[in-house]
């Protein structure tokens, strides 16, 4: 949809984003967007532009969350949000935000995130039109599925959220879209930035020849096939997979170790190769993935996570790039990243913060976003142009 579309239709009421302190730098960016476009559709003299609040300098709403010595808190809203529609970015993998228990210094876990979103959503009060979350790891994703006799987190919470008065849930890449079933009557989105890390690609690497003969797409693994062969099928080329046999015997640091990569697909060797997955975590099972496609004469591997935890360093990733076993890492800025992450010769930054901004202003204007979810059209166009 075009944005002149949304000078057709009223607003559901007047936006406010709320960005918690781990979404700072993100929700900044995403309100300078919308102040922009809402600025040049004035200017076009629409009716829009009358309506109280359409048209601002911010809609970034005042809160905090203060904490007492003890380490509770409790969330505060600064300013009126009766009858706004109401948008609330967290990142509950922002690591690097600290509080104080009892004179120790504590580092905010996902936990503490989740809790204050929760805090900010009970301050409140029900006063709101409309409360959407755009929570871009979605909280406790990993745990979504129940396999002995343990805890089903991810399912829980978007319960807990739907139940607190939250309507709509955008998450980007969820580890499994099937977690929504959970909350079945509530809308849930899961979003793909599959166009984002094609753009990253053209436009920091002059030298890809985007056909089957030159460069093939990787799934690390079963679960990451889904965006592999959408990624495959809008560039044209082939897809390969590796399948991990693991040892299910014994478990460490919470997960079964594994013990081989096999490898299903064609031959690799002089082609370049994307790599995709969800989320880089420590980083490990990439690059030994990057490492079985060496030794079968990839040329060069770019790797595309959506997510980058990074959370055993950057030194394994350092040494693969001197080695010259990566040649570039590719993840979005939806999660924190250290300035150590974005001054690293071999990382290229994909953007979110206009898509964010593009769905937020879509919404706000009750317009359907299924265009910005399926992005096939625009990948078309971007790599037409990159052809020419």
């Amino acid at each position: 949809m075009s944005q002149d579309n949304f000078l057709e239709t009223i607003p559901v009421g007047t936006l406010g984003i709320i960005a918690l302190e781990s979404s700072k730098g993100l929700g900044q960016k995403v309100n300078d967007y919308i102040v922009e476009w809402r600025n040049e559709r004035s200017e076009s003299e629409s009716t829009l532009t009358a309506l109280s609040g359409y048209q601002r300098d911010s809609y970034l709403i005042k809160h905090e969350c203060p904490r007492f010595g003890s380490g509770e808190a409790k969330g505060t809203i600064k300013e009126s949000v009766r009858g706004d529609d109401l948008y609330i970015l967290v990142d509950v993998c922002n690591y690097s935000l600290t509080y104080s228990v009892c004179g120790h210094t504590n580092h905010m876990s996902p936990d503490d995130h989740y809790q204050d979103l929760k805090r900010i959503i009970a301050a409140v009060g029900g006063k709101a039109r409309r409360i959407t979350v755009i929570m871009p790891f979605l909280y406790e994703s990993r745990q979504h599925k129940r396999s002995s006799r343990e805890s089903l987190d991810c399912a829980l919470a978007l319960q807990e959220l739907t139940n607190m008065g939250v309507e709509s849930i955008i998450t980007f890449d969820a580890h499994d879209p099937r977690v929504q079933n959970a909350i079945p009557l509530k809308s849930f989105e899961t979003v793909m930035p599959t166009y984002q890390f094609i753009k990253a690609l053209l436009r920091n690497v002059p030298d890809l020849v985007v056909d089957s003969d030159h460069m093939m797409v990787i799934s690390p693994d079963e679960g990451a096939m889904g965006r592999a062969v959408y990624f495959a099928n809008v560039l044209g080329l082939d897809m390969g997979m590796f399948y991990k046999r693991r040892d299910y015997t014994t478990i460490i640091n919470g997960r079964n170790p594994i013990v081989a990569h096999e490898f299903l697909g064609s031959d690799v060797e002089g082609k370049d190769v994307v790599i995709l997955d969800d989320m880089i975590s420590s980083g490990e099972s990439m690059l030994d993935v990057a490492t079985e496609l060496k030794k079968r004469k990839a040329k060069r591997i770019f790797i595309c996570s959506t997510f980058g935890l990074f959370t055993n360093g950057l030194e394994k990733f350092d040494e693969a790039y001197e080695k010259g076993l990566i040649y570039r890492v590719i993840t979005t800025n939806l999660v924190y990243q250290t300035e150590e992450l974005l001054s690293r010769p071999y990382y290229i930054n994909a953007d979110m913060s206009k898509y964010i901004a593009l769905l937020i202003d879509a919404l706000n204007h009750d317009a359907s976003i299924s265009e910005f979810l399926s992005p096939t059209e625009r990948i078309q166009n971007i790599l037409n142009k990159y052809k020419k």
